[in-house]
């Protein structure tokens, strides 16, 4: 199935089969972040959980990630993704299992740290194994593809890990994560072909430098972030902004549904629309963050529930196009020897634009508005909102973060 060309896996045949299990890995880690941390969020008062407690157990996922991802990412270089992948998913499983055993506020907060580890290793992994399984002329359809399920486990993970406790109980949610990460896991083993470990240079401090700052992985990733950035914002202001309109709350919650959703489905289109000559990575993703920046400013300029979706949808569709195009930049610039290490590397800049465009919009909202306050003005409201609920934001934000 594939033919080896010095440092380059190229593979023969469609890789759907055998690309199959990583986008369930994909959906898992989706699910498991954001579907716990809705229930975490609900159950705050059940749980005893206080606000800055719930704040801390949230970020422990995220607090692994940024550590263990890079480290993960090369150490997938160096003994094949398909073990490390196989072995995150199990890690993931035994956190999950170890809430079921144990459901005290210590453990679900050790389960969501296991959980983060275990991400930070099949996460990168499988974006490595992406790209040398979909072969360079098909990375933008397979990273649209990959990222479709990634986003789909963002909008059902909230839903689904609220069904199971009102339903049945915390229990439940976290026996289902068991299973789905022992169903990748197996699934991943079987089906995944085991891609060969190929012989690395060797790379000093200076390399690794010269790498992270080269323009073929500065750009993209800095794309990464930026989206994810615009992301964390949107996705704590869109729900409080509608309950500032005095909408229903669940408008808020189906507009973040509808960047999910429009990011779902643009992925592999706009995947396929590069490996096809027809979107260029500069053109597309220009557009995509001028797109968004256009339905932020509508937003801004006049705050309605017209307005409110248009934004949603115009962040959704950022995120459909730069995600695919960046990250099949990323590994059509990569040898195949060091795919792992600058996933996990790009990665890392995403969960930095995630945790830094709240905390960048939350310190220039609250300077904005020191000047004005006491007049009363449009522009002293929003500020003293927006720099006073960035906190909330941080907090908050991964009951229905859509990465």
């Amino acid at each position: 199935m594939f033919r080896q060309t010095g440092a380059v896996t190229t593979a023969l045949q469609p890789p759907a089969r055998g690309l199959a299990p990583l986008y369930l890995a994909g959906f898992t880690t989706a699910f498991g972040a954001h579907g716990v941390a809705s229930v975490l969020g609900a159950e705050t008062d059940d749980l005893g959980l206080s606000l800055v407690t719930l704040g801390a157990v949230l970020a422990l996922y995220d607090v692994a990630e940024v550590v263990l991802k890079p480290l993960f990412g090369a150490l997938s270089d160096r003994i094949g993704a398909k073990p490390v992948i196989v072995g995150g998913l199990g890690g993931f499983a035994v956190a999950s299992l170890l809430a079921v055993a144990f459901p005290s506020v210590l453990v679900l907060a050790l389960a969501r740290l296991g959980q983060g580890a275990a991400a930070s290793a099949f996460s990168p992994a499988s974006s490595a194994a992406v790209a040398r399984l979909a072969g360079r002329q098909r990375l933008g359809r397979y990273f649209g593809r990959y990222g479709a399920w990634k986003s789909l486990g963002y909008v059902l993970g909230p839903v689904l890990g609220i069904v199971l406790v009102e339903g049945i109980g915390l229990r439940a949610l976290y026996v289902a994560l068991t299973l789905l990460a022992v169903l990748a896991a197996a699934w991943v083993a079987i089906a995944m072909p085991a891609l060969p470990v190929l012989p690395r240079r060797r790379t000093t401090v200076a390399d690794l430098v010269r790498q992270t700052t080269d323009r073929a992985f500065l750009v993209p990733t800095l794309l990464l972030a930026t989206t994810t950035g615009v992301l964390g914002v949107v996705v704590g202001f869109l729900p409080l902004l509608a309950v500032r309109l005095d909408l229903p709350a669940v408008v808020g919650a189906v507009a973040i549904a509808v960047v999910a959703l429009v990011s779902t489905v643009l992925q592999p289109l706009a995947g396929r629309l590069r490996d096809q000559g027809r979107l260029g990575t500069r053109s597309g993703c220009t557009g995509g963050l001028l797109l968004a920046a256009a339905g932020l400013a509508v937003l801004a300029a006049l705050p309605g529930p017209v307005t409110l979706f248009v934004a949603a949808a115009a962040v959704g569709s950022m995120l459909g196009t730069v995600t695919p195009l960046a990250f099949a930049h990323l590994a059509a610039s990569t040898p195949d020897d060091h795919m792992g290490r600058t996933m996990g590397n790009a990665e890392l800049g995403r969960e930095v634009g995630d945790a830094g465009g709240p905390l960048l919009v939350g310190a220039v909202a609250t300077a904005w508005s020191l000047p004005e306050i006491g007049r009363g003005s449009c522009r002293e409201r929003v500020g003293v909102y927006v720099g006073r609920s960035w906190v909330d934001v941080l907090l908050k934000k991964k009951l229905s973060t859509l990465i």
